[in-house]
C-alpha cells in the first residue's frame, strides 16, 4: 500500500497588522478504507488562542481556530502522511441487479441517500445531456454509462483555472464547455442525480507521478463519488477522465460543493489591508517524498 505525503501552505498577507475572526478548515484526509492516516500536523501562525475539531455529519474532520493576536502574515501549514490503496471501479463488482440502468436502490440505502439523489437541476439541457448516455428505450450498461460520462466530460470539456468563487451552474458549464474541477463535477453529479444515481461531491488532493503537468496536478482538487451497489461510493474525475481512487487523496465529501471549502474565515481591517492570499500544495509518493519545492495550487 504506498504512502503518500502531502503538504498545504496557505498564506494571507496584509499592508499592516489586522485581527482575525474565526477560520473554519478542512484539510485533515477522511479515514477511509482505501486511505489511512498515518500522521497529520496543522501548524497556524501566529498561533490561535483557541483550536477544536470537530466531525460533520458526513464524517469529515473540521477543525475551528479562534485568534488573539494581530498579524500582517496568516498562515496556515497542513502536513500529513497516508497509506493509500488504489481501488478499481470493475462491472463485476456491481450487483447483478444494478448492472443495468435504470436500477432501484433498496428502500434504506435509498433512505440514506436521500440527500445525494435530490436534484441540482430541472432544465431541459441538462436531462437532454444526460439523456445523451442511454440507449434509445432509456437504458444502459451501468458500467459503461458511468465511465463514458467522465471521459466525455474530460474530452469535450476544457478544464481552466477558474479563481472565482463558488461553482457554476451545470447549464453554465454546457453552455460554456469548460470549468474548473469543482464545476465539472458538479456538471456530472447534477447530470447523475437526474439519472436517478446517488453522485456526492468530493475535495481533495490529486497526486501525478509527472509533477510537471500543472494543469491538474499538485492541486487541491475535486471529483465525484457515485454510489453503485455492490462497490459502493466509487470515484470519478471527470477532469482527467479517470476512475477509481488511483492518486485521489480525499479530505472531505459533501451533498453541495459550498460545504467542502478547505479554508474559510474573516479578518478585521479595511479591504486596502489586504495585500494577497498564496496557496501552494506538495503531493509526493514515499519514493518521492523529500523533493523540495512546493508546486503553486490553481483552481
Amino acid at each position: 500500500m504506498p504512502i503518500l505525503t502531502v503538504r498545504h501552505v496557505t498564506t494571507y498577507h496584509y499592508a499592516q497588522p489586522v485581527a482575525f475572526g474565526e477560520h473554519r478548515m478542512m484539510l485533515r484526509p477522511r479515514d477511509d478504507d482505501d486511505q489511512i492516516v498515518l500522521e497529520s500536523e496543522l501548524e497556524i501562525t501566529p498561533a490561535p488562542s483557541q483550536i477544536s475539531w470537530t466531525r460533520d455529519i458526513f464524517g469529515n474532520h473540521v477543525a475551528t481556530a479562534r485568534f488573539a493576536e494581530r498579524a500582517c502574515e496568516l498562515r496556515f501549514e497542513s502536513t500529513m502522511r497516508l497509506r493509500h490503496a488504489p481501488t478499481d471501479f470493475n462491472e463485476a463488482d456491481i450487483e447483478d441487479f444494478a448492472r443495468s440502468h435504470p436500477f432501484a436502490y433498496g428502500e434504506g440505502e435509498r433512505r440514506d441517500l436521500e440527500r445525494f439523489l435530490t436534484p441540482q437541476s430541472q432544465h431541459p439541457r441538462l436531462h437532454r445531456w444526460a439523456a445523451a448516455f442511454l440507449r434509445e428505450d432509456g437504458s444502459a450498461d451501468t458500467h459503461k454509462l458511468l465511465v463514458d460520462m467522465t471521459q466525455t466530460i474530460n474530452r469535450t470539456f476544457k478544464h481552466v483555472a477558474r479563481h472565482e468563487k463558488g461553482v457554476q451552474d451545470p447549464v453554465q458549464t454546457l453552455e460554456l464547455a469548460s470549468g474548473s474541477c469543482r464545476d465539472l463535477a458538479t456538471l456530472m453529479i447534477a447530470a447523475l442525480r437526474a439519472l436517478g444515481i446517488a453522485a456526492r461531491f468530493v475535495s481533495g488532493y490529486l497526486h501525478l507521478d509527472d509533477d510537471d503537468d500543472d494543469d491538474i496536478g499538485g492541486n487541491t482538487h475535486a471529483w465525484v463519488q457515485a454510489y453503485i451497489a455492490g462497490p459502493g461510493w466509487v470515484d470519478f474525475d471527470p477532469s482527467s477522465g479517470m476512475f477509481g481512487n488511483r492518486n485521489l487523496v480525499r479530505i472531505a465529501v459533501v451533498d453541495e460543493p459550498r460545504k467542502a471549502i478547505p479554508l474559510q474565515g474573516t479578518w478585521i481591517g479595511t479591504a486596502s489591508d489586504h495585500l494577497a492570499m498564496k496557496v501552494a500544495v506538495k503531493v509526493a509518493a514515499a519514493a518521492d517524498a523529500e523533493c523540495g519545492a512546493l508546486m503553486s495550487a490553481g483552481g
